[in-house]
């Protein structure tokens, strides 16, 4: 079975890290993606998604993106049942990131503030999962 998603949009505000009794980094953030389509004589709309990233995503999320940042999460979509404060149930969707990844410039966001180069994305994978490709003459393609 498959469940992936990817989505790419703006946070709607500053994302704020969290504990757990445990000791895991946890935050949730919001983020704003535009619709593809739109009706002739409609403005565009928009979808504000909930995606949650843990442990070394969660530290990551809140070193380097703020409010307005643009933001590509690949991740997988989860569901939560709950009760609201009238007693009804309820659903919940929530992105968990598997990737976090910057999009835009680094003008246009102003949240690059890494005092160890260039850090573009960061994923669940260590680097020996990848092998490396030294010659371009290495390539199977």
């Amino acid at each position: 079975m498959l469940n992936s998603i990817i989505i790419m949009g703006r946070l709607t505000a500053d994302p704020e890290l969290r504990t757990t009794a445990s000791g895991l980094s946890v935050t949730s953030f919001s983020v704003a993606v535009d619709r593809n389509y739109v009706r002739a004589g409609e403005e565009k709309k928009t979808d504000f998604l909930n995606v949650v990233a843990w442990r070394q995503q969660a530290d990551f999320v809140t070193k380097y993106f703020r409010k307005g940042s643009m933001i590509a999460v690949q991740g997988s979509l989860q569901t939560r049942n709950y009760e609201d404060k009238n007693g009804n149930k309820r659903v919940a969707y929530d992105i968990v990131a598997e990737q976090v990844s910057f999009c835009g410039s680094k003008a246009e966001s102003g949240t690059y503030n890494n005092d160890s180069g260039n850090v573009s994305s960061y994923n669940n994978s260590t680097a020996d999962d990848f092998s490396t490709v030294v010659d371009d003459d290495d390539l199977p393609f």
